[in-house]
Formats: structure tokens, sequence, C-alpha cells
């Protein structure tokens, strides 16, 4: 039938639109299209209201432009002090209502610039916009980047009134947009309701989200009443009621409205003639069920109670925190597209394993008023097996649906009620069992170097069996240190935090930290405290976890100032005092925690504003030329900066670098030795680093600031990787 049709009309036009409800496509062949020219040139039209882009943008439809795309002040402001967009913002002038992205694109940047500039003088002309930024190539991404993530950011907002998909798919023309924007404002304003504005201007649809409580029964009137009063503006201007994602359940029963009685009864005819027995995407298109039924969203009258270890009052209880998730799907990137998250969905490729996932099934339990115990369920626990942990979730989404902290909240709540895994206490006890370990390192070190031995201790852990085990040291770095005859300097002081990792396993890298610091003029003081908690943490031991952290508040906060900061070693543990340590001490003590927060610095920091300072020079280090290949630790990408390592390792004159565009490692502190991650440790490992380390020039020295990475290179491609301060170290004169 198909084919006796194909050479009269294009089948797949027919597909293309019917969302799925006709057939089943087995296999398809793209059409490709050849790649854009390489030189690109982004007006950034700051204008200082919605009309007045919407004007500026008819007059850049008369221009050879290959985009032109919005974003209102509603978004810009979300990305002020943005863990991750804040750098995206350097662009911006003043404070627009709106900024309106129109890009040309040549293989020459002197004709960009020239058709970039001829707009912008037309636009003056007219009297639109009051700054005209031109960014080019790389600059352009970064302020691409920021517009692509705007329904991610407006899901920053606090409360249960959230940006809804409504209206965001209503398309006219372009010429349009500014009468039909201006007529939807009435209906918004009629009903008392504000929305953002931001997406395709050039193409006609531009994305309004209004802010609606979806929880409450006068937010579901007003989802609807706005709907039905926007299909009747679409018909008005003879637009589309979905121009680019369709039509779906949600705007189906007013495909009528819009298209009439008579096309709806032929779209059912359609349907029936490939699908009789309406199987194919039930309820879609045609006998849609009514707008307002089947929401995820529930009318409740009363918020789920649950007492948390973590603190989650900045965002609004955990159940808020996990409905920021929009499901634009910006976990569901690949490797190639670069960024953190999410390093299993990445090796898996599984929706089953992204970040979304995982938030919407803490939604669903957590939305149930009921449930005594919600986060106790089983589904919860499997879901969250393959999350690292990495903390990639709390930049990488726009949304900042921090996963790490949901994951370890609701093990420490499952533990309470289903009890503790034997590996999981012996993995969170590190600490103590390395202490036991180091009153007789030799015989430890003998042990997990015997294979046999360690294997059999790998498999009574649950550790995969080709899984190495760090040596223990032969003196620890705090008894090394009390020992040690200090350098005598007059120079300013810092506090090194004495990491467990760093104690027990790394001692060598902490005593060359110690001596660096003190051969460039630092007097170096190892105050009292306890381990970071960052074992306990990462196992979901809160409990144990909190007393730590109260405690060592209590001991570094009369210590630790602007002029005596606290730098340490590894960055999982230094940067969880920048982190977790807000979020778990307690209302008596978040103040002093906040401010010992802003005291704290990984080495790398502390080294890069000395640097930056003048305080250190270039002449106390070597002229001879190396090549470094970095991979920076995930909570560095996170909570600091991988720019940080690679500007102390580029410091020395003839030190040349190259950061690995990689993500996670795949080690995740224990994640890559217990036995079942083994394998996705591995191919999480493969994405990015590994490839780059194999391909690296033999003269190439390989750097990872994190004990976890350090390990994971050692075990996957058989290299040796150095601590940036070793590096440092070894190129002092």
């Amino acid at each position: 039938l198909l084919a006796s049709y194909n050479n009269l009309y294009n089948i797949c036009k027919l597909i293309a639109g019917s969302e799925g409800t006709l057939v089943i496509i087995t296999a398809i062949k793209f059409n490709l299209l050849p790649l854009p020219p390489k030189e690109a040139a982004l007006v950034c039209i700051h204008c200082t209201s919605i009309r007045e882009s919407l004007l500026a943008n008819n007059v850049a439809m008369q221009h050879p432009i290959m985009a032109s795309e919005l974003v209102d002040k509603r978004i810009m402001d979300f990305t002020i002090g943005h863990p991750h967009f804040q750098k995206n913002r350097a662009f911006v002038i003043g404070d627009p209502d709106a900024i309106l992205m129109v890009e040309f694109m040549d293989d020459d940047q002197e004709t960009v610039l020239t058709m970039a500039q001829k707009l912008v003088q037309d636009l003056q002309d007219a009297g639109l916009g009051y700054a005209f930024p031109i960014l080019f190539n790389k600059d352009a991404v970064l302020a691409w980047d920021l517009r692509k993530a705007g329904l991610g950011l407006l899901r920053n907002m606090p409360g249960d009134g959230q940006p809804v998909n409504l209206i965001e798919d209503c398309a006219v023309a372009p010429n349009e947009l500014p009468n039909y924007i201006e007529e939807l404002q009435q209906i918004l304003d009629e009903h008392g309701v504000t929305a953002s504005f931001y997406a395709h201007a050039g193409a006609g649809e531009l994305h309004v989200e209004p802010i609606i409580n979806l929880k409450s029964a006068d937010g579901l009137k007003t989802f609807r009443s706005i709907l039905h009063h926007t299909a009747h503006l679409v018909k008005k201007y003879k637009g589309s009621l979905s121009g680019e994602h369709g039509d779906g359940r949600l705007r189906g029963e007013f495909i009528s409205t819009v298209m009439g009685e008579e096309v709806v009864n032929l779209f059912k005819h359609v349907k029936e003639i490939f699908d009789p027995s309406y199987i194919f995407n039930a309820g879609k298109i045609v006998n849609t069920p009514p707008m307002d039924q089947h929401l995820r969203i529930t009318q409740n009258t009363q918020d789920v109670q649950l007492n948390t270890y973590f603190d989650f009052s900045e965002e609004g209880g955990m159940l808020r925190l996990a409905e920021k998730c929009s499901g634009s799907g910006d976990c569901r990137r690949s490797a190639v597209s670069k960024g953190l998250m999410c390093p299993s969905y990445m090796a898996t490729r599984n929706e089953f394993d992204t970040t979304r996932a995982r938030a919407n099934m803490l939604r669903q339990f957590l939305s149930d008023p009921s449930d005594a115990a919600p986060l106790s369920h089983d589904e919860i626990k499997e879901v969250m097996d393959l999350c690292l942990s990495c903390k990639g979730c709390k930049v990488d989404c726009p949304s900042g649906v921090d996963i790490t902290k949901m994951k370890a909240e609701f093990l420490q709540q499952y533990y309470d009620k289903k009890g503790v895994p034997l590996r999981a206490r012996l993995i969170a006890g590190f600490t103590e069992q390395m202490k036991m370990a180091s009153v007789a390192p030799g015989l430890y070190n003998s042990i997990i170097g015997f294979a046999p031995f360690r294997k059999l201790m790998n498999k009574l852990i649950g550790f995969h069996p080709d899984r190495s085990i760090p040596a223990l040291s032969r003196v620890s770095l705090r008894k090394w240190f009390d020992k040690r005859t200090p350098y005598k300097t007059n120079g300013k002081k810092v506090m090194l935090f004495c990491d467990e990792f760093t104690d027990y396993l790394d001692t060598s890298i902490g005593q060359k930290t110690v001596a660096l610091l003190e051969k460039l003029g630092y007097e170096v003081i190892m105050p009292t405290h306890l381990e970071s908690a960052r074992s306990y943490l990462s196992k979901g031991f809160l409990k144990q976890a909190t007393q730590i952290i109260r405690k060592n508040i209590a001991y570094l906060s009369p210590l630790v100032s602007k002029e005596s900061p606290l730098i340490g070693i590894e960055p999982s543990a230094i940067l969880t005092i920048r982190d977790e340590y807000k979020d778990l001490a307690g209302k008596e003590l978040r103040e002093k925690a906040t401010e010992l927060a802003c005291h704290t610095f990984t080495i790398e920091e502390f080294l890069y504003r000395e640097m930056q300072s003048g305080y250190i020079s270039r002449n106390l280090f070597t002229k001879e030329k190396k090549s470094i290949l970095l991979h920076a630790h995930c909570y560095q990408k996170v909570l600091s900066s991988s720019s940080y390592s690679a500007f102390i390792l580029s410091f020395p004159e003839n030190f040349e670098l190259e950061e690995i565009p990689s993500g996670c490692c795949g080690m995740a502190g224990s994640f890559g030795y217990e036995n079942e991650h083994f394998e996705v440790s591995q191919k999480v490992g493969e994405l990015v680093l590994f490839p780059a380390i194999r391909n690296k020039n033999p003269n190439t020295i390989i750097a990872a600031s994190g004990i976890s990475c350090r390990h994971q290179i050692k075990d996957g491609v058989h290299e040796v990787a150095l601590h940036p301060v070793e590096i440092l170290f070894d190129a002092l004169c």
C-alpha cells in the first residue's frame, strides 16, 4: 500500500506528524545536510521589553540570518550566581528585559561581521535595542548554552508555582508575533498569571511558560482556561497549536478548536485506516481525554511530612528539589557532548540510569502523603544503584537537581528501615580501618600485594577481583608532621587539612605539599580535627557524618580565617567542607559552617590565588620543557573549577598543559571497586579518559588530583598519574 502511493505522496510527512499514533518505525533513512559554515557571529540585541525584542526580530528577519532566539529577564536572572551559567553572562550589558540572539554564518569572518554590523545599523535606525554586543564562535557558544538552558533554569523558581508546559508550542507567523504575544499577555493578565518568554522568535514559536500552581484546585482551573483562550487566539492568527513538540494529551482536545471538526474527523478516518483497533499511542490527537485528567501532579491538601537529616530548606524540601526536574533531558547527553552529567547514562545509554529517572522516582514516592516511609522503597534503591554521586547534576542540570544529596538522604532513611549492609559499613568506616591497619602497615601491604590474598579479601568484601587496593603508607601524614623539624619561615600562615586519604594512603603527597608550601614561604599549620566524613557521606551514613562534621566545625572555626585559610589536598575531602558541612551543621552551627566554607580552598585554588597575586614567582620553577595531560576530579569541576589546576600546572615557563575533556573517571570513591559496578566503572573510564591517555605522547605527564582518579587510571590504563603538587614540587629550582 505504501509503495503504491510512494510516487504520489511522501508518506513520511504524514508519519512525522502522527506522534506515534499510526505506525511503529523499525528503520529510518536520514537526510543529511552539509555542515554549517565555520564562522559565526551572534548579535545579542538588548531590549527593554518583550515587544521591543519581537519588533527587533521582524527587522532581523529581513537579513540573511541563521537563527533568531529570545531569552527573557526571568531566565537571565536565574543565571546570576549560578555555579555553571554565571560565566556565560559576560556579554550581558545592564539589566535587559529581553535579549534577542541573532546569528549569522559564513566561511569568512569579515563577511559575518559585516552582516552583523548591518543588522545593528538597521536596528539603531529603527530605534530598537540599547546594546548590541557581537560574539564570535566559542563566545557565541556560551551565550547559546544559556539560551538552551531556559526551561531548566526556570525550574529554580521556589515554591509550588512553577512554569508549566501548556502553550509553549503555539506558533504564528513571525511578523505576527508582536501582536499575538501582546494579546496573549492580556489573557495571562486576566488570569493573574505571570510567564516567561523565550526561544524560537525567528520561527514564530515563542515558548511561553505560565507560572501556575498545579497542586491547587484554582491553579488547575487556570491551567485549563489559559489553554482554552489561547487556542482561540492561535486560530485568530492562523497559527499552529503545536509547532514543534506535538499536541499529545495536553493540547489534543483543543485541536478541533483550531482545525475544525471536519478536519478532526479526517484525522479519525486516517487513524482507523492505519490502526483500526486504536492500539498505537491511544488518546493522542484523536479521542483525547480532557487535558486536566491523568496529571502527574495531584492536588494534595497537605505536604508529605518527612524529617530529613540534610537541610533542604533552601530548596523548599526534598520533594521540591526532585520536582525541579523539568524533563529537559540534559542528563541524556553523550560523552561526545562533554560535561559531567550523567556518567552512568553515558555508559549504559538506558533512560533508567538518567538523572531525571532518579528524580521522577523520588517524586513519585515523595508525593504520597499516605506513605509513612516514602524513602524505604526498593524501587528507589534500584534506580539509585548506578548513581556515582559525582555531583555533576548539581551544575550540569540547569535546574540544579542534586541527586547526590538526595541519594545520601535516601540511603540513610533506607538503612533506618531496612538495616545496614556490611560492605557499606566497612567502606564508611574507612578511617577506623586504616587506623587499625597502620599498627602493622607492612603486614597489611603484604596481604593486599599478594594477588591470591587480595582477591580473597575482595571477594569477602564484595569488591571486584581485578581491583587493586591502595597500599598503606609506612607512617601517617599527621605522625610525620608532628615529628618533623619545621621549616623556618615568617610567611603567611596556612592551615593544612589532613584528610583521611592523604593521611594514610598518600602520605608522600602530603609531605611534598608541606615542603612545597614551606619552600614557597608559607608557615604550615596542621590543626586538630577529625576525618572529613567523606566516606560516611558517600555511603549515606548521615548520622555519623553529622557528628564528625559538627565536631570539625567546632575545631576549625576558631582557627580558620581570611588570614589563615584552610587548604586541602584531596578534592573530595576538602570540598565536603564547602558543600555538605553547611547542610548538616544544624541551625546552631550553620553560620559558622558558612564562614568556614568561605575560607576553605583546594591546594590548586590557593596556589592559583597566590600566583595571580604575584606572591609566587615563575622564577622559582625550572625552565625545563614538560608536557602535562590533566584529568580533573569531578568535585573540582562541580564545586570549584578545573581551571585552577590548569593554571598552576602551566605556570612554570615551559610547561605545556592539555586538559582531557573527560567527565567522571568511573571510580567515584568505592563505586568502581564494587563487584557489580566494575563493568560500568570501566565503561565510564573508556568514554574519554582512557583513550586520551592511551593516545598521549610517551613523555607526557598525567596529572590528577583525586586518589580515586589516580587509582582508576592505574588500574584502567596502567599509567602513573601524579598529583599537581608532586609535579610542582619536582619543578622547584
